[in-house]
């Protein structure tokens, strides 16, 4: 659901930012952003090939070829439940199926072409939905933990995509001067749902290393890293046993290198490192997670 409502954002924005008046390179090369954050460029480019935008929405949005794609995310979602169906509350079921549901209806009925915007702020509203139902219905014991631990890895994951490819962008792109600087930075930050927390924390005036900082080392910022690694440090906490010591102890490093991390010196030694070094290590620590309480032991 989190991987979800992550794409959607990301479409929105892009779709919306296309709205603009931009050159044909540009375009492309914003649509080609959106394939690379999620590692999609290599298998678009084989079903697909060359970028246009109506093609990039049908394979990031309802291609089942594609296993991020929001129609195979919210199926796996939807599977997931009902393989644990016991463990949930009826109100997480029922949220969860009909989203599914409704969503296949959606797509049928041809409302990624006639009004995508309405249909990715439909996404978003229902991952939202999903998430309060749990915080709301749900006893607060392992099942609940792994659910937050899988959302806070994904949205971390995802944070971090995002600013590593529009900090690349925006460094390679001829046109990054004024006007586009603000509607790319104000781009971004819409698509975490940060533009109005930004205006409020710093001020009207939008500068790609405060936007960097709010992403990552805020910890009061939902969807920024240190949020994200901070969660995910505490629920692993409360589901750690003996064989998951070692990933705890990554989770509880990684947590710690945000938490007191500063932005001028991530600047400084290169934020495309440090960003491609958080990635590893949480794919890593995912892995571990994965390895640690969802393999059987031999």
């Amino acid at each position: 659901m989190e991987r979800a409502e992550n794409t959607a954002r990301m479409l929105d924005v892009n779709y919306q930012t296309s709205l603009l008046p931009q050159s044909a390179a540009a375009a492309e090369q914003s649509w080609r952003g959106i394939l690379s954050i999620s590692e999609l460029s290599d298998d678009y480019q084989k079903y697909y090939g060359d970028i246009d935008s109506k093609r990039v929405k049908d394979f990031i949005v309802r291609d089942e070829r594609n296993p991020s794609s929001i129609l195979s995310c919210l199926r796996e979602a939807r599977e997931n439940a009902r393989a644990v169906r016991g463990t949930l509350t009826t109100e997480v079921w029922e949220t969860t199926n009909q989203t599914w549901l409704e969503f296949k209806r959606l797509i049928d009925d041809g409302m990624l072409a006639r009004d995508p915007s309405a249909l990715f702020e439909w996404v978003k509203f229902r991952s939202h939905l999903s998430r309060g139902v749990t915080v709301g219905t749900m006893l607060q014991d392992e099942a609940f933990n792994f659910i937050r631990i899988g959302s806070f890895l994904e949205r971390a994951d995802n944070t971090a995509r995002l600013l590593d490819v529009k900090f690349h962008a925006m460094e390679n792109s001829p046109e990054s001067e004024g006007a586009i600087d603000f509607y790319h930075w104000s781009a971004v930050l819409r698509s975490v749902s940060g533009l109005e927390i930004y205006r409020k924390v710093y001020s009207n005036a939008i500068a790609p290393e405060k936007v960097a900082e709010l992403l990552m080392l805020r910890p009061n910022m939902p969807r920024s890293l240190a949020h994200c690694m901070g969660q995910l440090f505490n629920n692993l906490k409360r589901v750690a046993n003996d064989q998951s010591a070692e990933t705890l102890r990554q989770a509880g490093r990684l947590h710690a290198d945000i938490e007191y991390a500063r932005i001028d010196e991530i600047l400084e030694t290169g934020l495309h490192q440090f960003l491609s070094s958080f990635l590893e290590r949480i794919g890593e620590l995912g892995m571990g997670i994965s390895r640690d309480f969802l393999m059987p032991r031999t």
